[in-house]
């Protein structure tokens, strides 16, 4: 028998003791690599702080006591005038002389926009509204709106008006424009008389509307015609005469029966209308009439693009809205429309305007 068999235990145990003492030293090395494996070396945790107090306490004191001072906004002033403590003295680059600034209120400086003068700028300036300030520092300040009422700040100024008031503007006649104009083109034709006077009528337009009185109930002098239709009781026939005409055909002088119509619409109460009997239809251009309407927008308030139509002879008022109608049409033509307007004071002036044209100037 081997001396292995036969100490077999002791041999066990030997080899066992060999392993577990290289075991610890493979454990021994790892933990001593534990640094340079994870970058740095274990902390424990972090010692509560030794100072008690809240950061930023001392401040509190200092708060409390500044309200015990005493506040107070004084009027800022430049040689006995008033200045805006926001902005200073408005002060503007001087063209000619860029290293000159120039002072607005200098009355010896020339206008920075003429011709309103620079003192206006500063006395207009300041409004409620911190948007609509009325700034002279732009090229076309004369030409802006700071109050958006549709007139600029060079109309204002020769209105005499606030710039920054929108319920204060010039007169509104100066922004309304003649865009367009209707027509209703009619033709009203006597017929044959009767015995007693009346006569028989017939009414066209280029609506191709028609209203006709026929020989069975001819129209006496005094009355109204035209029972129903477009034209309801619109004419009143008010006589006829005989009167000498030259033919421009034959070239002769002939008598010619002359009717006289009286209009009853409400633009058109008392106009008169003198026209021969029994024209031939073919002149009946020669002897047309119109009903005009002009198209007019108001440039400004807010209602720009806004259209009114106004039948000539009706009076109406600006701003539309307005309770008193001191505005008269007085004529409309497919060139210009004539309008009359009633002052304050009683006085009419009258105003031309031409299509696609705009009011007179704000004077």
């Amino acid at each position: 028998m081997s001396w292995i068999s036969e100490n077999y235990e002791k041999a066990a145990i030997g080899v066992g003791a060999v392993a577990a003492i290289g075991l610890a030293w493979f454990g021994w090395q790892k933990v001593g690599a534990v640094p340079d494996d994870f970058g740095g070396t274990p902390t424990g945790p972090t010692p509560p702080k030794s100072d008690p107090s809240v950061k930023g306490a001392d401040r509190v004191a200092t708060a409390k006591s500044s309200f015990q001072l005493k506040r107070e906004w004084l009027k800022g002033e430049d040689d006995g005038r008033p200045v805006d403590l926001f902005t200073g003295v408005p002060l503007f680059v001087n063209k000619n002389n860029p290293n000159n600034p120039v002072d607005l209120a200098d009355p010896s400086v020339e206008p920075v926009h003429p011709p309103i003068p620079n003192q206006w700028w500063i006395d207009n300036r300041i409004d409620n509204r911190i948007d609509n300030r009325i700034d002279p520092g732009f090229g076309d300040s004369p030409q802006r709106d700071a109050d958006e009422d549709g007139f600029s700040n060079l109309d204002e100024y020769n209105a005499k008006t606030d710039p920054s008031d929108d319920r204060d503007y010039p007169p509104l006649i100066t922004k309304l424009t003649y865009a367009s104009d209707e027509a209703v083109q009619w033709v009203l034709r006597p017929g044959f008389p009767s015995g007693n006077g009346a006569f028989t009528f017939e009414y066209n337009d280029n609506l191709r509307r028609a209203a006709k009185v026929g020989a069975a109930k001819p129209v006496k002098p005094g009355e109204l015609f035209f029972a129903k239709g477009p034209v309801q009781n619109r004419f009143k026939f008010i006589g006829s005469k005989k009167r000498a005409q030259m033919n421009e055909r034959l070239k002769v002088e002939v008598e010619v029966t002359i009717v006289t119509v009286e209009d009853q619409k409400s633009n058109k109460v008392g106009t008169t209308y003198e026209i021969p009997a029994m024209f031939r239809k073919g002149n009946a251009a020669k002897f047309a009439k119109f009903d005009r309407t002009a198209i007019l927008t108001l440039e400004a308030l807010g209602l720009d693009g806004v259209e009114m139509k106004i039948e000539e002879n009706t009076s109406f008022s600006l701003p539309p809205d307005a309770k008193q109608k001191t505005f008269k049409l007085m004529e409309v033509t497919p060139e210009a429309i004539v309008i009359e307007h009633t002052k304050a004071d009683g006085k009419i002036e009258t105003f031309t305007i031409l299509k696609g044209a705009t009011g007179p100037k704000v004077p």
